[in-house]
């Protein structure tokens, strides 16, 4: 199993959201980690231009969007940027692709909610193409994607969607690179992600990449506390109850691995049991606690 770190673009140092960016980059890559996921969020710089400048500057480590939503962009647009970004990087991005949520975008861009999978499914039929090398001719219902792109020489990122219910998993299983799971844990992974991505993938490989909160401290109580507090929101929106409910914890401080090193490792483990393919530490608590947590994530490597 693959071990990578999670980071927001406020995580490190220096002036900007950019500079604390390529900051933290560097400081996991020297610390041994090859790949770090970020998720774009409605209010923050974009993710991919800061990606660009970051893997301009800081060599041997993957950046991996965790995850990217679609709705406010079309097919093209992302595959111009995506590619660009591969020109840049040598090819090492990532991209997880995901909808956001109903309320963000409703209430935020005032974009409709309806048929949600549907919606991906034009998108991926808009943008695999263009990823790819080739010409998109895709007419849908909310998105439709026509002609083709020169950027010669860019290696064509894999694309993971973040599916968690059957019919997105199933969607994810025949057209990408697998799943990004979040507050997911070991018995819904082996018994509904994992299962229902490989029936729906047939002989093709894909992969489920399960991020979750991770802190590794000698204060288990007062982490669950900051836990209940600083995901609180996971326990609200639907898709994350869903996947809370039915791996029979009360809220995302029971999602979250919290404890000493060996308990963190055994949370770890089981995990790895269930077939989770990569698992991404989204480390919390104070920046000594972080350290921690990321140091015990690079001795459960296999």
């Amino acid at each position: 199993m693959r071990i990578s770190v999670f980071g927001f673009l406020g995580d490190g140092g220096g002036r900007s959201p950019v500079d604390r960016y390529v900051e933290y980059l560097r400081r996991v890559r020297d610390e041994g980690f090859t790949r770090l996921w970020t998720a774009q969020l409605p209010h923050e710089p974009d993710l991919l231009t800061t990606m660009a400048v970051a893997t301009r500057e800081v060599d041997g480590i993957e950046v991996a969007t965790g995850v990217l939503p679609i709705q406010v962009q079309h097919p093209m647009q992302l595959a111009q940027r995506a590619l660009t970004v591969n020109l840049i990087s040598g090819g090492r991005l990532v991209m997880g692709l995901g909808l956001s949520h109903k309320v963000v975008a409703e209430n935020t861009w005032g974009v409709s909610w309806d048929r949600p999978v549907r919606r991906m499914s034009e998108f991926l039929d808009g943008l695999l193409p263009l990823l790819a090398g080739d010409k998109a001719d895709a007419t849908g219902e909310f998105t439709s994607t026509r002609g083709a792109l020169r950027i010669p020489d860019a290696p064509t990122p894999p694309v993971y969607i973040a599916a968690l219910g059957p019919q997105m998993l199933k969607l994810a299983g025949r057209r990408t690179a697998g799943t990004v799971t979040w507050m997911t844990g070991p018995r819904t992974v082996a018994e509904h992600v994992r299962p229902t991505l490989r029936e729906a993938a047939g002989e093709r490989a894909v992969e489920v990449v399960t991020a979750l909160p991770t802190c590794v401290t000698d204060d288990a109580a007062a982490a669950r506390a900051h836990a209940a507090s600083e995901y609180a929101i996971y326990g609200k929106l639907p898709s994350y109850r869903a996947m809370l409910d039915r791996e029979g914890w009360a809220g995302p401080e029971d999602a979250a691995l919290i404890g000493t090193e060996s308990e963190v490792a055994e949370r770890i483990e089981e995990l790895r049991a269930a077939g989770v393919d990569e698992f991404v530490g989204a480390t919390f608590g104070s920046s000594e606690q972080r350290a921690r947590s990321r140091a015990l994530l690079l001795t459960c490597r296999t």
